[in-house]
């Protein structure tokens, strides 16, 4: 009877699916069914005396606790004392007039914790049993800082080593002038930080701005975790009460226009082995407008990853770069940015500038088809979805909601607003925020190289004026790459005059060892950098941090090996045949010898010009047309499929023996920027046989 009953039951579900398929007409794509609702829980707040608004969400699946502390000011111009708020955000959390630096910070590590502070902004987190001494610490750095002397000039040194090794880094360039030409030197959002506007700053200045600016008018504070809404207001209001009350300074700046006409702003990078290119243009957008959510879909599909237009234009169909994406960004406190960017190879910077502004003009002029915008949308829809499932979100979707002056139902009903998006609404943001009549498309490259073919670029039939600043946004003049190489000049010539420069062949061939020590400071810490050559074909080059060996290279005539963080790896004959032409302390000797270097021009190093040797394929020398000092070398290197530079730069030469050698040597690669500062140098002493085993 049992089995009677499953045959039944099969045989019915069968006819069921039978009679459903039947009727399912498989000829059209089924309509989507309407889009959730969204139950948002609301966190429960409080407002302190002082101003200081607090929101609560309890959340006991984890037992950890984080609290942010997010000040919601205005923007400042701090104009000849640009720095001012670096300073003091670096200041902060370094104890208090309490609790001194290292016992505060030996507690926070005792009780597993984090604590961090930025100019607007504070963050911490622990273990919820923690949580009130994280909390009383926290408030205690906030309210009490240890502005004192010593950590002022400590920062300060730390800050100006930090701006120091992003001189010669082309992206941190091209950040730069994007921002100061963007938005205008002269405000909060263009001005840059210098060596000389961070030694205009005092500590009284820090004092005087954390006073004024880190207050609690306009501050949130959120907590989120394994808490109770009554514990916290207890501890809260105990803890941030005796904030004092204050309202910062309400400031007003000229407001920033683009272009007057689409342009190539350039900015010559010489060390550049690829160009930054970034098409922008001023935008005004607040999270509250109509068209907010349009915008945002607009972008994703021009630039938003790797299914954007740019991605697959310029990468997959061109192959012109590793990436190139768009943002756009909200602000409800003046003009902000669009931009579309890419890192594009020297033989093609010109090219890419075309494909951006193609891909920007296309979405501007034809509708994005049905299929980009419902991908699109479903991407948005997981990603509301899955943040969600983060009791954070909770707590940033009513920040947003009360900073951004959005609807109480802004999130609620979200998914529905991004289902009724359609192709019309993302043309017309594309064609309110995307531009390309007055686009200023910022270049740092190498002019040498790119800037023949950027000078011919057109679009829409017309002719793009390129105009030249450098790396500070001033505006400036044309790069002269064609400086004439004097009759008679050849590379032994200029191989010659620096041999006789520097002290003579007869001196130079005389030295039989060489040694040298050099120091650099890394975020506070000192390199130490020792370099020891011997006749034979002997090197050891040794990068050491508080006395422990980073990165190491030794050979010793055919043998040898490399170190790196503890990993040694013994070199290969080719890794060693490379390495030889380092083991010479003059290699401009055998340059001459070999006669196989080429003089290929007159180009500028800084502020003066410098005849081009090059020494290979990979490797290009520079010396000073005046006082024939090398002044740099350049190598460049692919790894990981990536071309990497590295170049250091000579200066400060000083007589050791009768010889000159440089006392400054400025290393870069990549992102990397060292200021090695030589502490020692030997001739023919100081080396022995041991120093190459």
């Amino acid at each position: 009877m049992y089995q009677m009953k499953n045959y039944i039951a099969i045989f019915v579900f069968a006819f069921l699916a039978f009679t459903l398929n039947a009727q399912i007409d498989r000829s059209k794509q089924p309509q989507p069914g309407p889009a959730p609702k969204i139950n948002l829980s609301e966190p429960n707040t409080f407002e302190l005396s002082n101003g200081l608004k607090v929101m609560v969400v309890e959340n006991n699946k984890l037992p950890r606790v984080r609290i942010q502390l997010d000040i919601d000011n205005p923007p400042v111009l701090e104009g000849e004392k640009a720095g001012v708020s670096s300073l003091m955000a670096s200041m902060l959390g370094n104890g208090s007039t309490t609790v001194p630096k290292d016992e505060f910070n030996e507690e926070v590590d005792f009780l597993g914790a984090t604590i961090a502070f930025g100019a607007k902004s504070a963050f911490a987190s622990s273990l919820s049993k923690y949580f009130p001494r994280i909390l009383e610490l926290m408030a205690d750095a906030a309210i009490n800082p240890n502005f004192t002397e010593e950590e002022f000039e400590k920062e300060k040194a730390k800050l100006i080593t930090g701006l120091k090794t992003q001189e010669k880094d082309v992206s941190a360039i091209a950040r730069r002038v994007q921002l100061a030409l963007g938005y205008g030197k002269n405000n909060p959002d263009g001005e840059f930080i210098t060596e000389e506007t961070v030694n205009n700053v005092a500590l009284a200045d820090v004092q005087q701005y954390y006073r004024k600016n880190f207050v609690p008018a306009n501050a949130y504070l959120i907590v989120v975790g394994d808490v109770t809404f009554d514990t916290v207001k207890e501890l809260v209001t105990n803890a941030f009460t005796p904030w004092t009350r204050a309202v910062p300074p309400t400031l007003t700046y000229g407001k920033p226009v683009d272009a007057q006409y689409t342009q190539i702003n350039f900015v010559d990078a010489a060390n550049a082995v690829q160009s930054e290119v970034s098409v922008q243009n001023l935008i005004e957008l607040q999270m509250k407008d109509e068209d907010y959510l349009p915008a945002l879909i607009a972008n994703q599909i021009l630039g938003g990853g790797g299914e954007g237009r740019l991605f697959l234009n310029l990468r997959e169909d061109k192959g012109y770069t590793y990436g190139s994406y768009s943002n756009i960004r909200n602000d409800k406190y003046g003009p902000t940015r669009f931009n579309a960017f890419a890192q594009v190879r020297n033989q093609v910077t010109d090219s890419s500038v075309v494909q951006i502004l193609s891909e920007i003009d296309r979405i501007r002029k034809e509708p994005v088809s049905q299929k980009e915008l419902a991908n699109t949308k479903a991407k948005y829809a997981g990603r509301f979805v899955m943040a969600l499932e983060n009791p954070e979100t909770v707590a940033q979707y009513a920040l947003n909601i009360e900073k951004e002056d959005l609807p109480k139902d802004f999130y609620k009903t979200y998914l529905e607003r991004i289902d009724a998006i359609t192709t019309d609404q993302v043309q017309k943001a594309a064609q309110k925020y995307f531009s390309t009549n007055n686009a200023r498309i910022v270049v740092v490259g190498k002019g040498s190289e790119v800037l023949e073919n950027l000078e011919k670029v057109q679009f829409n039939n017309k002719k793009v004026p390129v105009l030249f600043y450098d790396k500070y946004a001033t505006k400036t003049s044309k790069p002269d790459y064609n400086a004439v190489i004097p009759e008679g000049i050849d590379a032994t010539a200029v191989l010659e005059k620096y041999i006789q420069v520097i002290g003579g062949r007869e001196k130079l061939e005389a030295i039989t060892s060489f040694s040298m020590i050099a120091e650099a400071t890394l975020q506070g810490q000192t390199l130490e950098l020792v370099m020891k050559k011997s006749d034979n074909n002997k090197f050891l080059q040794d990068v050491k941090m508080m006395g422990n060996s980073m990165q190491k290279q030794v050979i010793d005539g055919n043998k040898g090996y490399s170190m790196a963080m503890g990993q040694r790896k013994e070199l290969t004959p080719e890794e060693i045949e490379k390495m030889k032409a380092e083991a010479t302390t003059f290699p401009e000797i055998n340059y001459l010898i070999a006669g196989d270097v080429s003089l290929e021009g007159v180009e500028p190093v800084g502020a003066k010009k410098a005849y081009k040797i090059k020494i290979s394929d990979n490797k290009t020398a520079y010396y000073d047309v005046e006082t024939g000092l090398k002044v740099k070398e350049v190598s460049v290197q692919e790894a990981q499929g990536q071309v990497v530079e590295a170049s250091v730069e000579f200066a400060d030469y000083k007589e050791v023996s009768g010889i000159q050698f440089p006392f400054r040597l400025m290393q870069s690669a990549g992102p990397m920027n060292f200021e090695f500062m030589v502490k020692e140098i030997k001739i023919n002493e100081g080396v022995s046989a041991a120093d190459f085993e």
